[in-house]
């Protein structure tokens, strides 16, 4: 009887065993993503020196995109990774054009974008319909993207690169800022906003006076604006000042109220911006966002202060992958052809 009950005792703690090694296998398999998810919050040291930049790939502009990625890269020995973001329908596409063109060498991860987290938020507009393409949101939702790293670039698509990129990601934020941006009252001398008329670069230019709501927000309508489209961001402080959401309540407000539109200052997704980081943000030198070159085909700058600039941006409606713009030379040798001949430079100059 005393050897039936030993063997009893040894064949139960045999079936514990047995039950704990199945029940740690599958808590490991479980945890799959989520163990990637711990290696990537422990970041190996060659990450710790990376600077991760993104940058939009939209189906138009998909040249523009890798004449950005192509002068970033050339430009410096900094440990770059790119984190080029697209809808599904171009994935395919971006991914073709980095692997068999001389950009094969960068290091980059193809995100993708979805936007139906756009939807409610964005309120129709005829006049100027291209700014209310999904991929113009993206830096809205960063943290959401970009997982594993403490400080971001963001660049818009239409910018060539000059400088040594690892300067701009040197760009200091002051305690408690989440971004930084160049503001519009900081332009070089050479760059004579006067003559580009119609430009706006005060908040009076992007956000509608006359409604109550912007009003009662003390912001003074001549207060400088800035340009969202060259931003250096603090992941940390985006995600416990809740940036997003922040951002999203304001679209949300436009679609109830309408207080900014294109038909303003041209910038649907500037215009959050400017409200949530009023006061808030850090600033980038003038050199690195020398802007508004695709804002007219008759302003033009001396080759001594276009040579000087850091990053050159064709913001505005001429870009220089078509028919007018200006100093398109400067952006043309950067350009990477399409693989797939789709993408085309109008040469009509």
């Amino acid at each position: 009887m005393a050897l039936l009950r030993k063997i009893n005792q040894v064949l139960l703690l045999l079936l514990i065993l047995t039950l704990c090694g199945i029940l740690y296998k599958k808590g490991r398999k479980g945890a799959g993503p989520g163990h990637q998810a711990d290696e990537v919050s422990e970041p190996p040291e060659d990450l710790e020196d990376e600077i991760p930049v993104v940058i939009c790939a939209a189906a138009g502009r998909l040249g523009a995109t890798m004449a950005a990625i192509n002068s970033i890269y050339s430009n410096t020995d900094a440990n770059i990774m790119f984190y080029v973001v697209g809808l599904r329908n171009t994935l395919s596409r971006i991914r073709k054009w980095i692997e068999h063109s001389k950009l094969r060498e960068i290091n980059f991860k193809i995100v993708e974008f979805n936007p139906t987290v756009l939807e409610g938020k964005i309120r129709p507009d005829s006049s100027r319909p291209e700014l209310l393409q999904p991929l113009n949101f993206v830096r809205f939702y960063l943290p959401l993207l970009i997982h594993q790293h403490e400080k971001v670039i963001y660049l818009d698509d239409d910018v060539i690169v000059q400088g040594d990129i690892q300067e701009l990601y040197d760009t200091t934020l002051a305690l408690g800022h989440a971004a930084a941006f160049s503001d519009d009252c900081d332009l070089p001398a050479a760059q004579d906003v006067s003559r580009l008329v119609g430009l706006q670069n005060t908040y009076m230019g992007y956000l509608d006076y006359r409604k109550k709501t912007i009003k009662d927000l003390g912001i003074s309508p001549s207060t400088c604006s800035f340009s969202p489209g060259v931003m250096v961001a603090n992941m940390t402080e985006w995600k416990q000042q809740r940036i997003t959401r922040q951002l999203e309540k304001w679209m949300q407000r436009n679609m109830e109220e309408n207080l900014y539109s294109s038909s303003l200052g041209g910038g649907v997704a500037t215009s959050p911006m400017l409200i949530v980081f009023h006061g808030r943000h850090s600033t980038i030198s003038p050199l690195w966002h020398i802007r508004h070159l695709g804002w007219s085909p008759d302003a033009r700058y001396s080759e001594h202060f276009l040579q000087e600039a850091k990053l050159l941006h064709w913001d505005g409606r001429h870009k220089p992958w078509r028919f007018p713009s200006v100093h398109a030379d400067l952006w043309e040798s950067w350009f990477v052809p399409d693989p797939a001949g789709i993408f085309r430079l109008s040469h009509n100059r």
